[in-house]
């Protein structure tokens, strides 16, 4: 979700003396909608609704006039700043203003008072919703947009509200869910040196993980032992360790821990070196400790779906190379019905030689060279550097597993597979949490040409035996 906050129920009194305190915010569905009462507060999903000609037909003359509606479209936009909480408020006259409820559409109310039918006030959940140019915002009355810090892009709640989409750059900061951390410039491309930060607070105390998904990402590649040199992407204040990584990441994520305490993350993106053409922008969401979609505590990467694909940081077939110093753990969430998993590297349309050991990248690991295929090592005493851990594992079915099968924990050489061959084969666990752990040593210079491993996997449905 991209929205933490949600509306709170109010009831108002306004009577034809407020209307000199009352703004108007603009025109929505032949109406005005105003955001600004000085005397009564709105929430941040609350707009005022004024009836000008479906309930009162008599005004209809003044508002056409175009003096009037110049006037109107053109009143500064303002936001009230109360703080009422009750189910009833009395206008300077006295008279108490109780509200009914009727929902007018997907996720908004309209509140229509009995006392007088001049203003109406119209709710609506700050919600998740898609901008005009794509990107995720929160649906918010367009006042309360601007006092956030978001631009508003485009239209929600039928045109009530706006989808507001925050985007901060170098040396700022944010307790907005749902923030997009781009470089300065962005979507051009970007050849500057030094640091660029972003400090993430809790939009809500109750905030335990941290999603950063990684719309773009594409920063200079390690040096020839593996090691981020150049250019950097940290993350710091996280509870639980988070590897550096630089390259190619666009498409991949992280789930950042950030424990009970209101402490801060940073994300440090470094940049040095020679001359490139470096781009990013990193969508963070925050997620509650009780939210359902929140990872597995320990979870860097976390999956969801009876299928998908699982790739490590920097994975890319032609230009990305194995990342050193990783040390993390991939999970996918076992789905209902769902007892195993099934793990297949993932197809490479990329011809590197025509030999008849034609080899795939897809799965990488260590001891590689540029023209000769090892084949697939298993167990600790052959992958002592660099290793995937899926628990027993094996390339047969859950008939020869559950007979006894043996099985590998730690794969690692140039080919997928359970056992010791130079064939891919499919890997099956079914062993439970599913999951997938990554390592690399120091040192990649010995291991040339390792991409790291992009698996498929599908998840194994339950037999009444399971």
């Amino acid at each position: 979700m991209c929205s933490i906050s949600h509306f709170s129920v109010r009831a108002v009194l306004i009577g034809l003396g407020c209307m000199s305190v009352v703004n108007i915010f603009s025109l929505t569905n032949g109406d005005a909608v105003i955001e600004t009462v000085p005397a009564v507060g709105l929430g941040p999903s609350e707009v005022i609704l004024l009836r000008t000609k479906r309930q009162l037909p008599f005004l209809s003359n003044w508002w056409n006039t175009p003096s009037q509606k110049s006037k109107i479209e053109s009143s500064v936009q303002r936001y009230g700043n109360g703080n009422y909480h009750g189910k009833q408020r009395h206008s300077h006259h006295g008279h108490a203003n109780r509200t009914s409820g009727m929902t007018v559409g997907n996720g908004v109310s309209e509140r229509d008072p009995r006392f007088l039918s001049l203003f109406t006030i119209i709710k609506f959940d700050n919600s998740a919703c898609l901008s005009a140019s794509g990107d995720n915002g929160t649906c918010y009355p367009s006042a309360e947009c601007t006092k956030r810090g978001g631009a508003a892009n485009g239209k929600c709640a039928q045109g009530y509200g706006v989808c507001c989409v925050f985007s901060k750059s170098c040396g700022a900061s944010t307790n907005q869910n749902c923030t997009y951390f781009t470089h300065n410039g962005y979507p051009s491309s970007y050849d500057g040196t030094g640091s660029c930060q972003l400090t993430v607070y809790k939009c809500s105390p109750d905030v335990c993980q941290i999603k950063l998904e990684f719309d773009s990402f594409n920063i200079a590649q390690p040096g020839p032992n593996g090691v981020c040199n150049n250019d950097q992407f940290i993350v710091s204040g996280s509870t639980t360790a988070v590897p550096i990584v630089c390259g190619v990441n666009t498409g991949n994520h992280m789930y950042i821990d950030v424990g009970v305490d209101n402490s801060p993350i940073t994300l440090s993106v470094i940049t040095s070196g020679p001359t490139y053409s470096r781009s990013w922008k990193v969508k963070i969401t925050q997620i509650r400790c009780t939210e359902l979609g929140r990872a597995p505590e320990g979870c860097l990467q976390y999956y969801k779906g009876v299928s998908g694909v699982i790739r490590s940081y920097n994975f890319d077939f032609t230009a990305g190379q194995q990342l050193s110093n990783q040390d993390y753990t991939a999970c996918i969430r076992v789905e209902r019905n769902f007892c195993g998993i099934r793990y297949t590297a993932c197809n490479d349309n990329v011809q590197f030689n025509q030999q008849a050991n034609q080899r795939t990248r897809a799965f990488s690991l260590n001891g590689q060279n540029a023209q000769t295929q090892i084949g697939a090592m298993v167990g600790a005493t052959s992958c002592v550097a660099d290793w995937i851990t899926i628990p027993c594992a094996t390339n047969s079915g859950r008939v020869m597993q559950q007979g006894g099968a043996i099985c590998q924990d730690r794969i690692c050489g140039d080919t997928f597979n359970s056992e010791v061959s130079m064939q891919q084969m499919p890997v099956y666990s079914y062993a439970k949490p599913f999951r997938i752990h990554y390592h690399t040593d120091a040192n990649e210079t010995n291991d040339v040409g390792n991409r790291g491993y992009c698996l498929n996997y599908i998840q194994q449905p339950c037999t009444p035996q399971q």
